[in-house]
């Protein structure tokens, strides 16, 4: 009867042994969160810098948003909350009107060659609590009759709510479609108007 007990005391854990294993940073760190405007999935590179602020309302959602990161900056791509409580920390601030702007260095892997022209012109135009109409932004990129062509665009941007699509409208003024959904973008609408 002693034998079974020598046995067991030979996988006695060792103290180090007591704490869940820590996994080194991936290639790609993501995570699930849900907010005030919807689910969202961040994710980030390797190098700090955010590759995805994507609306995920279902899991095929997400799993797509997965298998872009994976074929665009890297197979391994882990679920590391942690990595990402800085970005996480500002989408809640911002969300809650608490900050005006981002400080997140971002990377345009899952962006199409156009995207990363129109993205960046956005950001740099397009300021906290302004709109602008697709032919405006069309026009100030010496492209005035693409404006089709920037709402698919933003239409598919990566970066949601860190490059502000959502300040985009239709010439009328109506709010037109957004990947988080109408309710989502007319609540960042009212928001930054409210804290002007």
């Amino acid at each position: 009867m002693t034998e079974p007990t020598a046995r067991l005391s030979a996988f006695r854990p060792t103290e180090g042994a007591l704490h869940p294993p820590v996994l080194a940073p991936s290639d790609v760190s993501y995570v699930v969160e849900d907010t005030a405007i919807g689910r969202m999935l961040l994710a980030r590179n390797d190098s700090g810098a955010l590759v995805a602020s994507a609306f995920v309302a279902t899991s095929e959602d997400e799993d797509h948003v997965l298998a872009r990161l994976s074929e665009r900056v890297s197979p391994r791509v882990l679920r590391q909350p942690r990595e990402l409580d800085d970005a996480r920390t500002q989408l809640d601030d911002f969300l809650a009107g608490r900050t005006r702007e981002f400080t997140l260095r971002t990377d345009l892997a899952l962006a199409s060659d156009f995207q990363r022209t129109v993205l960046p012109r956005l950001a740099a135009t397009v300021h906290y609590g302004d709109r602008a109409t697709y032919g405006e932004l069309a026009a100030s990129m010496a492209r005035p009759k693409a404006a089709r062509a920037v709402g698919a665009a933003l239409g598919a941007n990566p970066l949601c709510v860190v490059l502000p699509c959502h300040r985009v409208v239709a010439s009328s003024g109506a709010l037109t479609g957004y990947a988080g959904g109408l309710a989502a973008k007319r609540y960042l609408l009212e928001l930054e108007a409210s804290h002007r």
